[in-house]
């Protein structure tokens, strides 16, 4: 060095490296976009110009794709998301510049969003841990609430108050904040020949009008709860989604979310005097929200040709009917009708909007009312498992809230919320509602409009707002004295309003029938379940397991919506009018109106059933066939339920029986016993009792093995009962 002559070094720091490696990314990801394709179809190159062309900025890539071409990248783009993507979507920007405006040397673009999805594995909410940081993962969920629309600053343009100096600070996305400088950046001269004085300390402000924005929505995520662990409380995490992928999805919407998992310094709450200093609490920045909604609606995305080749053979069998009605829940011994019902409710009517903008319910409801040990709730959780949504709840912990909404409050924004509650969250699904009779009178209230216009009103906290809440409801409930009285009337043992009771599209009175021979086989069937997993009645439930059940009811769902043929309408309206005349005359008999009502919504419910009998065999008609089983379904249930009480009479004739009782019981000491021909006389003509109600008490004292009856029912005996 000291002799003055030309030296060289090498001066290629890292840095340089680096670029250098950006640079082959760069050129890699631009060489995917273009080049890519499948079956001689430019993919990402026809879906950028269609995008441009619709002035929406934004490309939505398969992260399988990008496997294919370049595993390099696509490794690179899973473990550093925060590098690649800005890079990515710079290549976009460009890759339009280069197809939509090849003639043009500058054009002015927006900045492109790139989304991302793919069929990688899901990590649950609960799994998101410290390793994941910072690295695109994928996460399902049910989203409970999404804030309003927000702007947030990508640029934003800050001025010195008291020089003028200007400067621009660029903000990232997701949560991450930005902090004005707190000195004036302005260049002074080498030895400070600027005469002016310093410029005081947070001199700048922020020029909004010429700041750059995007539209920001912040998302809550919940695990789904058939994915919750028992006894767990499911998890939720935040989502910031911006640009393209802002007002995706409303609360009650099931969706998986492409995205990096980030974290941000939570403000101190008021309480806390300073929050942790190393402690971040995590989010995830949003790169593609795919709703499952949007496959199901579609179709296509979720049955292969193979599996509907498959459910169109099996809907062509003849016994479909009573095959899948004993594949539901085939662990529990008989209830064939019930089990009916229920399959009926799992595949729904066909849901109708009227010219005028009417909308008539699909959603058939249930209602099981009876005897303690009949397995009601076994029943509800087979249907919790083979729903494609479903939400079981139990009477007594379930609020008014719980059930249709609340409003919570933001703890950064203060500003009021929407969560949905059960019926909102199994939108298009069941909810299975145990100890239905145990449930408080203004919370089961709030479930009638749900019920029948299936929706649900919210007008709290300056909210006023109407979510959906298209649900069917399965109930479960015992009569007001736990077991069902034979002896009282359908409204003495059911605890229930008429107005909660007409939208049940079916009722079902289950009775504990003490019988020798039906108590065998039932005995027989639960010991063999007991001892060896399996019933004595349990054939089928190898023939269509559970999983396939629940696809072939979605592909039903999905694909069918029948109407009703001319002359199944005929013979519905001739025998709803039939029914109506029947109920009109039993209640002028009993001289007390229905516990029951039949009004025009049980003839709705008649032709919602035969709608999903003919959607469960895929006819897009249904004829009079599917109607003469939905009617003996009918039959079998309301229409039953309301003539268990056509014998019992009045009230002024029960309180008669009841008088007539206490003297028979002083009259017959036990161990006597008198002839039927006197009590008759002594109780009509000397006490005055009417015949009807002397006939009513022997009926009930006989029943309840209090007397007997001698010499072909002349002599009435005394048990020691």
């Amino acid at each position: 060095m000291d002799r003055q002559s030309v030296f060289s070094t090498h001066l290629y720091d890292s840095q340089f490296a680096q670029n250098d490696t950006n640079l082959q990314v760069q050129q890699q990801l631009e060489a995917f976009i273009l080049d890519f394709r499948l079956d001689n179809i430019f993919i990402y190159r026809d879906q950028l110009r269609e995008n441009a062309l619709l002035k929406k900025y934004y490309c939505d890539i398969n992260i399988g794709d990008l496997i294919m071409f370049n595993d390099e990248i696509a490794h690179r783009l899973v473990t550093e998301p925060a590098d690649i993507i800005p890079m990515f979507e710079a290549v976009l920007k460009k890759c339009t510049h280069r197809i939509v405006y090849p003639h043009l040397a500058k054009v002015n673009l927006p900045e492109h969003q790139l989304l991302l999805h793919s069929t990688a594995e899901d990590v649950s909410i609960r799994n998101l841990d410290s390793l994941t940081i910072s690295r695109l993962v994928r996460v399902p969920g049910i989203v409970i609430g999404a804030s309003v629309m927000s702007s947030k600053a990508t640029q934003l343009h800050v001025e010195c108050r008291n020089c003028g100096h200007i400067q621009n600070l660029h903000v990232a996305g997701g949560f991450s904040g930005v902090s004005l400088p707190r000195v004036c950046g302005r260049p002074r001269g080498p030895r400070g020949e600027d005469p002016t004085a310093h410029c005081p300390l947070d001199p700048y402000f922020v020029v909004h009008e010429k700041s750059e924005f995007v539209d920001q929505q912040i998302i809550k995520l919940q695990e789904a709860p058939d994915q919750v662990p028992v006894g767990e409380l499911p998890r939720h995490v935040l989502i910031s989604a911006d640009r393209y992928l802002t007002n995706r999805v409303v609360p009650g919407s099931r969706c998986t979310v492409m995205g990096i998992f980030s974290i941000y310094q939570n403000k101190a709450s008021k309480n806390s005097t300073s929050g942790a200093v190393a402690i971040r609490t995590p989010y995830l920045r949003a790169a593609g929200i795919q709703t499952d909604i949007d496959s199901t609606a579609k179709g296509q995305a979720i049955f292969s040709e193979e599996e509907e080749q498959e459910f169109l053979e099996l809907s062509r069998r003849p016994d479909l009917y009573n095959v899948m009605a004993d594949c539901i829940a085939p662990s529990i011994y008989g209830n064939r009708d019930i089990k009916r019902a229920i399959l009926c409710l799992l595949l729904g009517g066909s849901k109708k909007i009227l010219p005028d903008g009417m909308k008539l319910r699909g959603d058939i409801n249930v209602l099981l009312l009876g005897d303690p040990g009949t397995a009601k709730s076994q029943l509800l959780k087979f249907v919790e498992k083979v729903a494609p949504i479903a939400i079981y709840t139990s009477g007594k912990g379930s609020s008014a809230a719980g059930l249709t909404a609340s409003v919570q409050r933001d703890s950064s924004t203060r500003e009021f919320y929407l969560e949905g509650g059960a019926m909102v969250l199994a939108d298009g699904g069941v909810v299975c509602i145990d100890e239905f009779d145990k449930m408080r009178d203004e919370d089961r209230v709030a479930i009638h409009e749900a019920m029948e216009q299936q929706t649900i009103s919210i007008a709290k906290a300056g909210i006023t707002t109407i979510l959906n809440a298209r649900t069917s409801v399965l109930a479960a409930a015992n009569p007001i004295f736990g077991r069902y009285d034979d002896m009282k009337t359908p409204g003495e043992n059911i605890d229930f309003q008429t107005t909660i009771l007409s939208r049940f599209d079916m009722i079902f009175i289950v009775k504990d029938e003490h019988e020798r021979g039906r108590d065998e086989r039932i005995a027989k069937h639960v010991m063999g379940i007991h001892m060896g997993g399996r019933g004595v009645e349990e054939q089928t439930e190898s023939e269509i397991p559970v999983e396939k059940m629940r696809r072939y009811f979605s592909y039903c769902k999905s694909r069918c919506a029948p109407r009703l043929s001319e002359a199944a309408a005929e013979k519905l309206s001739s025998h709803f009018v039939a029914i109506r005349k029947q109920v009109h005359a039993s209640e002028m008999e009993a001289n007390t109106r229905s516990s029951i009502p039949i009004t025009v919504r049980q003839l709705e419910a008649i032709v919602r059933i035969t709608e999903s009998l003919a959607k469960l065999t895929l006819s897009p008609v249904a004829t009079e066939q599917h109607v003469d089983e939905a009617i003996r379904l009918f039959l079998c249930s309301t229409m039953d339920a309301v003539n268990q009480g056509s014998n019992q009479g009045s009230r002024e004739l029960n309180e008669e029986v009841n008088r007539v009782e206490a003297e028979l019981k002083r009259r017959l000491p036990i161990g006597w016993s008198t002839s039927l021909a006197t009590l008759r006389r002594e109780m009509v003509e000397g006490k005055g009792f009417s015949e009807a109600a002397l006939n009513r008490a022997l009926m009930i004292l006989q029943r309840r093995d209090t007397i007997m009856f001698r010499n072909q029912g002349a002599q009435v005996y005394r048990n020691g009962a």
